[in-house]
């Protein structure tokens, strides 16, 4: 299913931020736009003071780039665009190259689910350079929120060490779009469902939810508002009993479950909103058990995240499946990602290759350069490290990896020992050369990928540093190029 063409117009051209058309024209007017470039999209630092990230967003990526045209109507409006003078800020020629534009990069990418780290690319694209910029603020777009979200999301299901977890965010969402991608991405990073209904037909999500207070607000009192329930929805009653007290909520719970249960009905449980959710969960777990409803699942929600999920494991609650909303589709502790898409080569008259760095006074913004793919090595099935070198020169042998901004940290794989390329191919002069992962495919992914890592990387609060290094020689000619760019000191 093409999700974004379901969405919106068939043209997402305009998807961009002015300045990567700017840039586009000035390529066009020097005649650059034809050179091939490399650029890559990666996070300089992991989210929510974490460990780990878990990528998400390619499918719609791919879905993007295969669309990619700039439609009449489009164009149109690019045309009646004015510059500082009142003239045109584009020349019609420009315009008609970009109607007659077709995307012709290669992209590489890691699949959905995997689980990566700061300056590790995501994405790399490889192309004529008037695409592979123009590009830019499209993918930052479609992976920095994605990824936030399903990193956010995997976060909160360790927390709740088995127990499942539901996205409940849509309402408090950015937007249509913003809980729609933060359904999906909760997906992958591994939420059973969702209540986002339009989410669930889009992508296939399970769907989850049954009643507000305001349907036990419409009658005289709460049990005829759970026995009224209970007649229209036998097969779907969960009861929410925080509207005027939640012990009694329970009882009456109790009461409309045993009525259910004389029709050849089950109880599937009860909902708790509000309160001391530790402390009330045991008791209603109580009076569940103690009247024969043992089956009953207790479903907790109320501005949830992580760190309380943990906090209420640790306390003890008898809570079965949370339920998730605003702390989650808003990220709420660190509302973006921070990803970037930095050229790293381009080729020169001869069509060689000629690295490009960026240089900072902030040491985590100088760029890596060069025509990047990231190996991870395993020992004993666990992740044991990562390493990011030039696919030019590859790997031989043992590899030693660099820390970047510490030279002095080291980690060194043999040539025997297991390991895999992290970017895949995806498109190969703009043609799709790969199936992408379905949404499940990904979820199980991110899965099996979180297991794969040590829990000290995993911790919620004050993680170890996974091992990321640059190979020997990446890391020696990165260190010649800064040098040479800063030149000597006095």
């Amino acid at each position: 299913m093409e999700l974004l063409g379901d969405l919106y117009k068939p043209s997402l051209a305009l998807l961009t931020d002015l300045y990567e058309l700017t840039m586009a024209y000035g390529y066009w007017k020097t005649g650059l736009h034809e050179r091939r470039a490399a650029f890559h999209l990666f996070f300089r630092e992991n989210p929510f003071r974490g460990g780990f990230a878990v990528a998400c967003g390619l499918a719609s990526v791919v879905d993007y780039l295969e669309r990619l045209r700039f439609d009449e109507a489009d164009v149109d409006y690019l045309a009646g665009l004015r510059g500082g003078d009142g003239t045109p800020l584009f020349d019609r020629a420009f315009l008609d190259a970009l109607a007659s534009m077709r995307f012709a990069c290669d992209v590489d990418a890691v699949p959905e689910g995997t689980v990566v780290f700061p300056h590790e690319p995501l994405v790399r694209v490889v192309g004529p350079l008037i695409q592979s910029q123009i590009v830019e603020t499209a993918l930052l777009n479609l992976v920095n929120f994605q990824t936030l979200i399903a990193t956010k999301a995997a976060r909160i299901v360790a927390a709740a060490r088995g127990d499942p977890v539901f996205d409940f965010g849509l309402r408090r969402a950015q937007g249509i779009d913003g809980g729609l991608s933060a359904s999906r991405a909760a997906y992958v990073g591994g939420c059973a469902g969702t209540s986002n209904v339009l989410a669930g037909r889009l992508y296939g999500i399970p769907v989850k939810g049954t009643h507000a207070h305001s349907w036990i607000m419409c009658f005289d009192d709460e049990p005829q508002a759970f026995q009224a329930y209970a007649e229209a929805m036998p097969n779907n009653c969960v009861f929410l009993v925080d509207t005027y007290d939640s012990i009694q909520g329970v009882k009456n719970a109790v009461e409309a479950g045993r009525r259910l249960r004389e029709r050849g009905h089950r109880m599937i449980g009860i909902r708790l909103d509000s309160g001391e959710l530790g402390p009330l969960s045991v008791e209603a777990r109580r009076i569940l058990d103690e009247a024969g409803f043992s089956d009953a699942i207790i479903f907790a929600s109320n501005d949830l995240d992580e760190h309380r999920i943990a906090r209420l494991k640790q306390q003890g609650a008898a809570v079965g499946v949370w339920g998730v909303g605003t702390r989650l589709v808003t990220a709420f502790d660190d509302p973006a990602l921070g990803g970037v898409y930095k050229l790293t080569a381009v080729e020169n008259d001869e069509g060689r290759w000629q690295d490009r760095l960026k240089i900072s006074e902030e040491t985590i913004k100088t760029s890596i350069p060069g025509i990047l793919q990231v190996r991870r090595f395993f020992e004993g099935g666990r992740a044991a490290g990562d390493v990011l070198y030039d696919r030019r020169d590859g790997i031989q042998g043992d590899c030693t990896a660099i820390d970047r901004v510490d030279p002095a940290r080291r980690s060194t794989f043999g040539s025997s020992a297991e390991s895999t390329d992290l970017l895949v191919p995806v498109l190969r002069r703009g043609k799709r050369v790969a199936a992408i992962a379905s949404l499940d495919a990904a979820r199980e992914r991110a899965r099996e990928q979180l297991a794969q890592v040590a829990s000290a990387f995993k911790r919620l609060d004050e993680p170890e540093r996974y091992p990321v290094g640059l190979d020997e020689r990446l890391h020696d000619r990165r260190a010649r190029m800064i040098e040479e760019e800063r030149g000597p000191k006095p």
